[in-house]
């Protein structure tokens, strides 16, 4: 009797030499794919910087609106304490005037929101006077647009583009927004 011996198999394996390569590609794969979002903050376009012998040109005090913002966020505006709610409301008040209030701008091309604010103010309190302000300027530039026969702004933006048109809105109704310095402390 002849007994058999049965050879021992190997077990299966799997290959991992290359296991690292793969897991560094995918990772240099996701690095470069991924994005990451940076806050970029307030994205303003600043007029160019007047040469020291030119002179500002005059501005009637009527025709600034202003608008302090303190160093605990209480808004200011014309001296008068206000909510930030209400700051979109004075300023289309200001802008569209057309001299028939005499608290406000002579007229719409001349009018001007002054936002003031103390060092310590709290960074949230400026940017919601700042989104207010622009607020106002989306809302009178939507209802010149719909009483141009746009459903909205956008629509009109959307067809002078395609046109390659100025933007009457804007011209007529200029954002003349100024950020004024802080005092210094």
């Amino acid at each position: 009797m002849s007994l058999l011996k049965k050879k021992k198999r190997k077990e299966a394996e799997i290959p991992t030499s290359s296991m690292a390569d793969i897991a560094f590609l995918l990772l240099i794969f996701f690095l470069v794919t991924t994005t990451i979002d940076v806050d970029t903050g307030i994205g303003m376009v600043l007029p160019p910087k007047l040469e020291e012998d030119v002179e500002p040109p005059p501005i009637k005090e009527r025709n600034v609106l202003k608008i302090l913002v303190n160093e605990q966020g209480l808004v200011l505006v014309e001296d008068q304490p206000s909510a930030v709610q209400l700051i979109r409301e004075e300023v289309k008040k200001h802008v569209l005037n057309n001299g028939a209030d005499p608290r406000y701008a002579e007229e719409t091309g001349k009018a001007l929101v002054s936002i003031k604010t103390a060092r310590q103010t709290p960074y949230e309190s400026y940017v919601s006077v700042l989104d207010e302000v622009w607020m106002a300027y989306f809302e009178m530039w939507d209802a010149e647009a719909r009483a141009l026969g746009y459903p909205d702004y956008g629509a009109y933006v959307n067809a002078i583009d395609e046109q390659d048109a100025e933007n009457a809105i804007r011209d007529k109704i200029k954002a003349a927004i100024s950020i004024a310095e802080p005092d210094a402390a």
